[in-house]
């Protein structure tokens, strides 16, 4: 689990959703969302603001992302064109089953046959995809230079600024990953993660950050700091190489989607976890889930039910589309097969998970974006699990991503380990079209809390008619690997023992643990927001 976060039930602030006239930005960390709003008042549109509000996050929140990790994007433009970007590495070229499983066997002086996928370490980098998929983004989309949407970013970096409550206490993570060096100076201070209110500067990373924006993206994938990640990976045991580095280009892919109540939700296709997202509200609509009072027990076991079978079939499926055929999990025909296992008692016959993964409480960060225009786009950067792997490249202030955890070395598992793959991604931004002139942008972070996530916002809005703020402020539930159902305090005080009489193994965990939401809508010209209670974030609009 990740580190301890502030009890968030100290805060009790209440927000209504955010109104503004021409742009709206939501994400976790304020001035992340200023950056944003900043890009947006000097002529950028809402692609700009996104990039932008992500490179900030990466110095004022890089417990959960960097030039290190991946990035993706679902988005709506304001002449009508729905898609979606995925900019994801694969695993290096001579990343074998054979060769991890030797290498590893002999780090840690174990049988070849015992070793599983590590969580953390060179043999978990994958090549990272952030960089160029800002710049994808900006050249496809942007008005504005990468240059430009940099400088909020490089000002932090180099300025300074003060760490806020919750980043603070997921930055006590890097106190035990961090081992050389590279990692310790870049990301510690005087040996310790920074406390509440510290004002840091991180000026390797600020260095990089000038770099790209003078050089462009292909900086880091070319020359000495594309050498710089392939040397502190090999010499870590990794097998990453500057060629599969320079290798590396972002996709723009069609999204999938499904229809809620007449509400279209668009996912990111495989090798991400949209679809578990979409079978699952096809699973739950079957079974009427939606039609029984606002967080009764009746509705949420409906929900949670309608998950299970979501994560067992996804979780079994979804895997880089160029290695396996997917089945059509977001087809109504599959959902009413599987909806017919769903009775008024909990299932206990249901497994979900990757082997090993590493995946179910994963972090990360999303931005939310929409602009007077009608640009409507949901941006996730992530480096899987807090500051990734542990590995920081040379000098350069770059944490790598340890998404490579998430391969298996089972021969026989979809989503085995195998040169040049993409790994199972959690990642998953989306959008919600309520009509034509009507668009949102959405998400929730949080490893495999991310589909739940998507479900339970999803119903809140259109199930119950909850305003946006409302509908992510809402208690929340997540099924969890072991077969517990996990519900926060606010919930457990009110249907717990009725789901517990169901047969649920019911579970109470800190509010932390059950994602971060964004979002973002255009409704006409009309822009508003909403963000999550349980992250340091909000909204900003102008």
């Amino acid at each position: 689990m990740p580190e301890p976060a502030p009890d968030l039930d100290r805060f009790t602030s209440r927000r209504s959703t955010v109104y503004a006239p021409n742009g709206v930005v939501a994400t976790s960390q304020p001035l992340a969302a200023q950056a944003g709003v900043e890009i947006l008042s000097t002529g950028g549109n809402a692609f700009d603001a996104a990039v932008a509000a992500a490179a900030a996050l990466n110095v004022v929140e890089p417990t959960s992302t960097g030039l290190g990790g991946d990035v993706f994007a679902c988005y709506r433009t304001a002449d009508g064109e729905v898609g979606a970007m995925r900019s994801c590495g694969g695993a290096p070229a001579e990343a074998t089953r054979d060769t991890v499983r030797k290498a590893v066997a002999a780090e840690e002086n174990v049988a070849a046959d015992d070793v599983t996928m590590p969580e953390t370490g060179a043999h978990t980098v994958t090549v990272p995809g952030t960089a160029r998929g800002w710049e994808a983004t900006l050249d496809r989309f942007g008005a504005k230079s990468l240059a430009d949407v940099l400088q909020p970013a490089i000002h932090y970096a180099t300025a300074g600024y003060p760490v806020t409550e919750v980043v603070a206490a997921q930055w006590q993570h890097g106190e035990d990953l961090f081992e050389s060096d590279h990692a310790r100076d870049a990301y510690l201070f005087d040996g310790a993660a920074p406390t509440v209110g510290q004002t840091v500067t991180l000026p390797k990373l600020g260095r990089t950050l000038e770099r790209v924006a003078d050089e462009g993206a292909d900086v880091i994938y070319e020359g000495d700091i594309a050498a710089a990640i392939a040397d502190e990976v090999q010499a870590n045991g990794g097998f990453l190489t500057t060629d599969d580095l320079a290798a590396f280009e972002p996709e723009f892919v069609d999204p999938v989607s499904t229809t809620y109540k007449g509400v279209e939700v668009y996912e990111l296709p495989p090798n991400n976890q949209g679809l578990i997202a979409l079978e699952a509200l096809n699973v739950a609509d079957e079974v009427d889930a939606g039609d029984h009072p606002f967080g009764s027990a009746e509705s949420v076991h409906r929900f949670a039910e309608a998950m299970k079978v979501a994560f067992h079939d996804g979780h079994r499926y979804i895997t880089d589309p160029d290695y396996e055929e997917i089945p059509p999990l977001a087809s109504r025909e599959w959902a009413a097969k599987r909806a017919a296992e769903i009775g008024t008692e909990a299932n206990h016959d249901v497994t979900f998970g990757v082997p090993d993964a590493h995946a179910e409480d994963a972090d990360t960060v999303l931005c939310c974006v929409a602009d007077a225009a009608g640009n409507v786009v949901s941006f996730i950067n992530s480096r899987f699990a807090g500051f990734g792997s542990g590995l920081v490249a040379g000098d350069t202030g770059i944490a790598l991503q340890n998404r490579g955890a998430s391969f298996s070395l089972d021969a026989d598992h979809p989503n085995r380990l195998e040169p040049g793959k993409r790994p199972f991604h959690t990642l998953i931004p989306g959008l919600l079209e309520f009509g034509s002139d009507d668009w949102a942008a959405f998400g929730v972070m949080g490893g495999y809390m991310q589909p739940q996530g998507h479900v339970q916002v999803v119903s809140n809005i259109v199930d119950y008619d909850l305003p946006a703020q409302a509908a992510l402020d809402a208690p929340r539930w997540r099924y969890r690997e072991d077969g517990t159902l996990a519900v926060e305090d606010r919930l457990a005080g009110s249907i717990g023992a009725k789901l517990a009489q169901k047969g649920h193994d019911v579970r109470v965990l800190p509010a932390a643990m059950f994602g971060g939401a964004q979002f973002a809508r255009w409704d006409d010209g009309t822009l508003s927001g909403a963000t999550e209670p349980r992250k340091d974030g909000q909204v900003a609009g102008y």
